[in-house]
């Protein structure tokens, strides 16, 4: 029935948005939510706890927490870009690696994030068929390394290590150690292979002449 195409075709087109526009909501809700818990807290320092005029416009002021988040991080990316601000992050570092328990997280959190967004980082930089959860079975992979330390000397040369997100939520997932000659590299970009998975399938990326020149490689 045209009705019903009319229907799922306009939904198609508002949908993408629609969510999009509820995620930034969200976001700037929850840095206003931190960035008003910050201010409760000047407020509770000031003396006699009395509010300030100017806390009272700071908290009017919507998105003002995105704002001054974006701004804390430029500044702090542009200090500790000097000898002077690296100082003070290995104190800092030296701080949180000497409190019991708080330093594992840390710790953890740090090692991910340096992997993750260095410059140099070479973790989901590649998408990869590999089989799983059984031979047969193919699924989408993004290569995130290769083993190192204990497991790599268990495991000998040739492997890599891969992340395998689940649907629709890829935020959550498995994370494998494969031989190298188990796993096939794509020649699409890691954002189409997130898209392919977030869909379940239904948006697959296209192939191009130049992606088959690649695949017959």
């Amino acid at each position: 029935m045209p009705f019903r195409k009319y229907l799922l075709t306009g939904l198609l087109v508002w949908l993408p948005l629609a969510i999009t526009v509820w995620v930034m909501l969200w976001l700037v809700g929850l840095l206003d939510g931190i960035f008003g818990g910050l201010l409760s807290g000047l407020e509770a320092l000031l003396p006699g706890n009395g509010t300030s005029p100017m806390i009272v416009r700071l908290r009017a002021i919507p998105g003002l927490g995105v704002i001054l988040v974006f701004v804390t991080l430029l500044v702090t990316g542009a200090l500790v870009s000097n000898v002077a601000g690296r100082w003070w992050v290995r104190q800092w570092d030296r701080l949180f690696a000497n409190i019991p328990f708080i330093k594992s997280i840390y710790n953890s959190v740090k090692k991910v994030s340096n992997t993750l967004f260095s410059s140099d980082a070479k973790a989901f930089r590649t998408a990869m068929l590999i089989q799983y959860p059984r031979a047969g079975v193919w699924t989408i992979a993004f290569q995130t390394g290769e083993p190192k330390g204990e497991a790599a000397l268990h495991l000998g040369p040739d492997f890599v290590s891969v992340y395998v997100p689940t649907t629709p939520n890829p935020t959550s997932g498995f994370f494998l150690m494969l031989p190298r000659a188990d796993v096939i590299e794509l020649a699409m970009s890691v954002d189409e292979a997130l898209t392919y998975v977030i869909s379940m399938g239904a948006v697959a990326p296209g192939i191009g002449p130049e992606r088959i020149e690649i695949q017959n490689q």
